[in-house]
């Protein structure tokens, strides 16, 4: 790996440590702070899973406009860098919010900066990297990603597990746990800021606003002619809708089904350490078999996942569960990242990436308002994770018609 792949990797080592505590420790300390407002944990469980959905429908709708502008001459950085400082403030915010409702709008602050900063990273790929080696690279980015988050999820962890010895008060050790997170977020995104430049760019328009529009309305329409990327784009919403909710909800649906808390976030520390060598060995198998074939698996293993998740109730199934997570989860989001970057358009990348993050934070959108949707009528989330079996049928079905579509250019 040359500087620049290993410092943009770095960056997947830096974000994945906010993301480890938005599945693990956040939901349980916003519960905590509901029920002792008097909530019941089914209501917290219905919020936190709207809050979740607003906060990506708002960046969704941002992210195609966001990734146009983004693509113009040294500009990938400069957007980047303004929702960074909105995820770091956000995060500071509502660490030290006093009760549920300022907590939950600092924390839909921070988690739109965190995804918004996502469409650049992504699209900073095709900036580091051949597409001969973004498999790996991409994969590599989550496999470190992984373990890398688990650096500071571990010291927080053991400063909430040890708070009675110390003296801490239970809140007191959970904020400063997110401070550590923080920091490290900030400290491990230097070697981006230093060693990536953007390498494919358009030239600057007089104009940026109106050229932008002018170009997501072109780019619909060669979306619309390439059917190979629209169905894999619309099949990638499909299948990525079930993978991201059970990343964000795992804790929340683990609580309901009365599974301790210290056991469900040992469990998803687990998840990372397994995720990290099946990351890197799902590159190597896609050099070998290919990127989509290895999604396509994948997708079948997730399947499975929500039709045990379905009969889940013990601690032990939470454990498996777990495993089978890490199994797939890394490899599946790191090979879609790969292989969209290899069929779009280079100097249109952020602008292709916002699309590709509109689909994406759509599905993060949708699934979490299913499983709120399950837990608020039918006063129970199973029937919500049992429904996911459809969607990744749905995204299988579809990427494998997109196998058989000509290109625009065929």
């Amino acid at each position: 790996l040359n500087k620049a792949e290993k410092s943009w990797i770095l960056y997947d080592v830096a974000n994945s440590a906010f993301i480890m505590i938005v599945t693990a420790t956040i939901p349980i300390y916003f519960r905590s702070l509901a029920e002792g407002s008097g909530m019941s944990g089914t209501s917290a469980t219905s919020l936190w899973g709207s809050a979740t959905s607003i906060s990506i429908l708002i960046l969704a709708l941002l992210s195609p406009v966001l990734g146009a502008i983004a693509d113009y001459e040294n500009m990938k950085k400069k957007i980047f860098t303004i929702f960074f400082v909105i995820a770091i403030a956000g995060g500071f915010l509502f660490t030290f919010a006093p009760g549920w409702l300022s907590f939950l709008i600092f924390f839909i602050i921070s988690r739109i900066g965190y995804a918004a900063c996502n469409i650049f990273y992504d699209a900073m790929l095709i900036d580091v990297t051949t597409d001969e080696r973004m498999d790996r690279v991409s994969t590599c980015g989550y496999a470190f990603g992984y373990i890398g988050s688990c650096i500071p999820f571990v010291a927080g962890l053991l400063l909430i597990l040890n708070c009675d010895t110390i003296g801490l008060p239970m809140v007191t050790a959970t904020r400063i746990s997110f401070v550590i997170t923080m920091v490290w977020w900030i400290i491990m995104s230097i070697p981006l800021y230093k060693n990536v430049h953007q390498q494919y760019s358009l030239p600057h328009e007089p104009h940026v606003f109106a050229a932008t529009f002018k170009r997501l309305g072109a780019t619909f329409q060669k979306l619309a002619k390439d059917k190979r990327m629209l169905f894999f784009i619309i099949g990638y919403f499909c299948y990525i809708d079930g993978v991201y909710t059970i990343i964000s909800m795992a804790t929340t649906y683990g609580g309901e089904v009365g599974i301790d808390s210290n056991a469900m976030v040992l469990a998803l520390l687990l998840t990372q350490f397994v995720a990290f060598p099946c990351s890197i060995l799902s590159g190597t198998l896609a050099k070998k078999f290919g990127s989509m074939r290895m999604i396509k698996i994948f997708i079948v293993m997730y399947m499975a996942i929500c039709l045990f998740g379905y009969g889940l109730d013990t601690e032990l199934e939470f454990w498996i569960l777990a495993v089978s997570v890490g199994i797939c989860q890394g490899g599946i989001q790191a090979l879609s990242r790969s292989y969209y970057g290899k069929i779009i358009p280079k100097d249109e990348s952020s602008e292709y990436f916002g699309f590709f993050d509109v689909f994406g934070k759509f599905a993060d959108f949708f699934g979490p308002l299913i499983i709120s949707f399950c837990a608020y009528f039918f006063h129970n989330s199973k029937y919500g994770v049992l429904s996911l079996i459809l969607l990744f049928a749905a995204g299988l079905i579809l990427i494998t018609l997109s196998e058989k579509q000509p290109t625009a250019a065929e």
